[in-house]
């Protein structure tokens, strides 16, 4: 099952490419894998016979008690059929529906295909979290066809209606599976029946499940989304909303029904919904003139009939609904088939264009014909096997029973009229229209709905072989029931009920002909009409909260988020007093110091009326925080913290240039008060909450497990950058991918447009230096106000030292403070006195590359290296210990986790370097370029 999965998986993510190069043939290619489902599923026909099992186990998230099980029993290997076998042949029909031209058709094709191995893997999935994944696939996979041509706005309306109705009732169904997959300790579902809840916690359980099952199965109020979806092509309406999708809710409540239909709401839930939607759905299928849409009701009448019969947990109703379950495939899909040959051929769906066409298209009537009179229940077609065994079914028990009787031959009197009304729309003559005269249908395109017709056929007349293979399912139900499928049961009152049906239903199709009362017949209530109001007061209390929120204020908006966490914080940190005991000020005097200093700095920040001198001030308590650091014996933290809060003070002095010197406006002393308030409040529960959490640990610290495997593993005596690069290297690898794409934000904001972005990080030209010795190479460029020989000269000094102290660090920094993160800021700063030595032009000078290119360098190193361990045959990210001698420099030490290094490295130096060109060199750019217009604006003047 799995290497089906995969195998459905790989044709999707081929597909694309295999359509650009084979245009329509390829759906001939991609048809054999779910081609090959069916015959996989075909191969274990024996084993279904024999009440057994298939079954498939693979490790996931072993820690969360969680497995990759696959289970196929008599139920799921039907759906394997179906999803198989009418995807194979729904693939080969795109090869004649679509034109060669059609927009979005190799999406189209990769969609379909992940679609049906989605379907597949919800229908073999054990695990009910397993099954929630495949569950959401099919959700947005639907999502993806049925809004195929994105041009039209009834294709993206319906395809957004599918979404959220599924995904809404797909939410609330996960929210029943965790229910019952806690109390039962496992999420298999063959383990979850041997040990479910009871009372009202079942009941809660059962409902969200249902809600999941009856949105997924358009079942009443849920209706309203299958029609509205057959805007997506025929293809799509043949597979998903006929024989895959629809039948997912279906098939979960067929899955459940044996172990929960005991549960209190169960019966009533589903067999009242199932009820509504069989004649709602039929006697809105009876006004339709599209016949496509004529269908779609059909479909959600004929699915209201099969969760009633698979969810009135008994055994005779399950294996009559396993019945219907195939019939109502194979004739519904082929209907769908001869609908889209009809609309190529003829150019329309509306019954009343149509005429002629029995006569015209002689092989498409007979092949309606045949799957038509399958949908009516006629015999002998399997329709008719599934129909009659769901009336015998009921025929017995209390007045429940009866009621649902009612219901379903109520439903299936309508299905008659608009079975007849479908094919008197399609074929038959019309005296005031003209016959359409239409082309040669190939046998090549009719094929798919010509197979499906007559295995409705066979499976009527063999219906016997199908009671071995489905009673397999209908055997886990509880009770003994008696009836067996067979074509023929002698005269009894269920015969007698189907030949009323039968009659009825063309009396019922009669009358609507003679008559127009009827059509004003509807529903009080509308599941679209409560979906149209809920959509558009949601909009409009958006509206209102956005209004009343969004003020344009960045300190309300912080303001809002500290005081929720303060109090939210605060009263947790309330509710577990007293905390933990052994509470103490310090551990050594002289932290006091820098403490004290912190504290002034942040005072004095609060009452700045300056913006630099706020900046500086900020910095100032940053810098005592890493002399906290140096204090407490953690020189990498202080070395990054000194580090970090250099570069952000430049960055904010580079931004700063382009603000007024001033703050514009000073809040009132009671909002100045009150902010200080909310600060000291946040910083109090911030502190508190890590004082309990450490204060409060039981189990020992993982961090004391570090040393040993630092030196062991990660062959370093730094047990921080160890830490960074070996034990925790997936954490390292998510934070320098957070800052490349913190880069390349703000390049696009300072730049402002896609084509710019692409130039941002590259060097501006150099004009030509002038002769003579320089200090730096492009300090000329420079106003002669802005130089200043003393920084240029020191720049000149410095700058290689620097550098190589950044290489220093980085080569150190696995057995002493350092590592590519330092050095990387290290070479930052270094680049930052070039910037402010000698302006833009000596940025470019210093680094003559791509800020983009040395970022993704950095990352791609760091990738590799990850891949090398794995290709090693080790882990991702494993690091190798290397020893050897070399002549006269004698033994050498060396990790490959070093290489990781240098991408971190590498992206570090990226990333401060796309910054100072971003803030930096396009600020200054943008400075000149209104210096130059104010210049020549003052000359203009001068000069009138």
């Amino acid at each position: 099952m799995l290497i089906l999965l995969t195998a459905h998986l790989a044709a999707a993510v081929a597909a694309p490419s295999l359509v650009r190069l084979l245009r329509l043939r390829a759906f001939y290619v991609l048809a054999a894998v779910p081609g090959a489902a069916l015959v996989w599923a075909l191969s274990h026909t024996t084993t279904m016979r024999d009440g057994h099992a298939v079954a498939e186990t693979y490790p996931w998230a072993g820690q969360l008690g969680l497995d990759v099980a696959l289970r196929m029993t008599s139920l799921s290997w039907l759906m394997v059929l179906l999803v198989g076998g009418v995807g194979a042949l729904a693939l080969i029909y795109c090869a004649r529906y679509f034109d060669a031209a059609e927009p979005g058709l190799a999406r189209f094709a990769g969609v379909f295909v992940g679609f049906a191995g989605a379907m597949l893997g919800l229908v073999v999935s054990d695990n009910l979290i397993v099954l929630y994944v495949f569950w959401e696939l099919t959700t947005v996979f639907s999502y993806l066809l049925i809004g195929h041509d994105a041009a039209a706005r009834a294709s993206r309306r319906a395809a957004l209606q599918a979404l959220i109705v599924t995904t809404l009732g797909g939410l609330a169904m996960l929210v029943g599976i965790i229910m019952l997959g806690e109390h039962a300790g496992s999420y298999r579902w063959s383990q979850v029946v041997s040990d479910l809840p009871g009372g009202g916690y079942l009941a809660v359980a059962v409902v969200l499940l249902l809600l999941g099952a009856l949105s997924k199965s358009a079942i009443f109020p849920f209706s309203f989304w299958l029609p509205a979806a057959m805007a997506a092509p025929t293809p799509v309406s043949a597979y998903l909303h006929a024989a895959a999708m629809v039948k997912a809710g279906v098939f979960l409540v067929g899955l459940l029904g044996p172990a929960l239909a005991g549960a209190g709401p169960w019966r009533p839930v589903v067999l009242t919904a199932g009820a509504v939607t069989m004649l709602f759905g039929g006697w809105t299928a009876l006004r339709q003139h599209d016949l496509k849409l004529l269908l779609a009701y059909g479909t959600v009448s004929q699915l209201g009939l099969l969760v009633v019969a698979l969810g009135a947990g008994f055994r005779d109703a399950a294996l009559a609904g396993a019945m219907m379950l195939l019939a109502h495939a194979m004739f519904k899909a082929a209907l769908f088939f001869v609908v889209g040959i009809i609309d190529h051929a003829a150019g329309t769906r509306d019954l009343r264009e149509l005429s002629g066409l029995r006569r015209s298209a002689p092989a498409v009537w007979v092949v309606a014909l045949l799957a038509a009179l399958s949908m009516a229940g006629v015999p002998p077609l399997a329709g008719f096997v599934g129909k009659e065994a769901i009336v015998d079914a009921f025929l017995s028990g209390g007045w429940w029973e009866w009621t649902v009787l009612a219901a379903v031959v109520a439903g299936s009197m309508l299905t008659v009229a608009y079975t007849v009304r479908f094919l008197w729309g399609a074929f038959f003559d019309k005296p005031a229209v003209e016959p359409r005269t239409v082309h040669r249908v190939s046998w090549s395109f009719l094929g798919p709905a010509a197979l499906l017709a007559a295995a409705g056929l066979a499976a009527g007349l063999f219906a016997p072989v199908l009671d071995r293979l489905l009673a397999g399912y209908a055997d886990t139900y509880p009770d003994a029931g008696h009836y067996h499928l067979a074509l023929w049961h002698g005269v009894t009152p269920a015969l007698a009920l189907s030949a009323l049906i039968l009659a009825s239903g063309a009396a019922l199709f009669a009358m609507t002909m003679r008559t127009r009362w009827w059509r004003r017949v509807r529903l009080p209530v509308d599941g679209a009409a409560g979906y149209e109001r809920a959509t558009d007061g949601l909009g409009r209390l958006a509206i209102e909260v956005t209004g009343a929120t969004q003020r344009g204020s960045l300190p309300i908006y912080l303001g809002t988020i500290l005081l929720v966490l303060v109090l939210l914080g605060g009263g947790a940190l309330l509710a577990a007093w007293p905390l933990p005991g052994g509470f103490r000020l310090w551990d050594n005097a002289l932290q006091l110091v820098p403490a004290a200093v912190l504290v002034v700095a942040a005072g004095f920040a609060t009452r700045a009326r300056r913006r630099l001198a706020a900046v500086v001030l900020v910095g100032v308590t940053g810098y005592a925080t890493a002399i906290l650091f140096i204090l407490h014996g953690a020189p990498d933290l202080a070395l990054t913290q000194l580090l970090v809060e250099t570069c952000t003070m430049v960055m904010f002095v580079l931004v700063l240039r382009r603000l007024p010197g001033h703050f514009s406006v000073r809040p009132l002393v009671a909002a100045r008060r009150l902010r200080v308030a909310i600060g000291v409040a946040v910083g109090t529960v911030i502190s508190g909450l890590a004082y309990a959490a450490t204060a409060g640990r039981q189990a020992v610290a993982i961090s004391t497990g570090f040393p040993e495997p630092a030196v062991s593993y990660g062959g370093g005596r730094n047990v921080v950058n160890v830490t960074l690069v070996d034990i925790r290297a997936w954490d390292t690898m998510g934070e320098i991918s957070v800052l490349l794409v913190a880069a390349i934000g703000v390049a696009g904001l300072v730049f402002g447009g896609s084509g710019r972005l692409l130039h941002s990080g590259r060097r501006p030209p150099l004009p030509t230096p002038p002769r003579g010795q320089v200090w730096l190479m492009a300090g000329h460029t420079l106003d002669a106000g802005l130089r200043s020989p003393i920084l240029e000269v020191v720049t000149r000094l410095v700058f290689h030292t620097i550098v190589l102290f950044s290489i220093y660090l980085l080569f150190a920094g696995h057995n002493a403070p350092g590592g590519g993160f330092a050095g990387g800021l290290v070479v930052g700063l270094a680049l930052v006195l070039r910037y402010l030595a000698g302006g833009r032009h000596e940025l470019a000078v210093a680094a003559p590359v791509d800020a983009g290119a040395v970022m993704g360098a950095g990352l791609f190193i760091a990738l590799g290296t990850g891949l090398a361990g794995l290709i090693g045959g080790g882990q991702v990210l494993q690091s190798t210990l290397l020893d050897w001698h070399l002549p006269l420099l004698g033994h050498v030490h060396f990790v490959t986790s070093m290489i990781f290094d240098v991408g971190v490295y590498l992206v570090v130096i990226g990333v401060v370097l796309n910054i100072l060109r971003s803030l930096g060199a396009e600020v200054d750019r943008h400075e000149q370029i209104q210096r130059a217009g104010e210049t020549a604006r003052r000359e203009k003047v001068g000069a009138a």
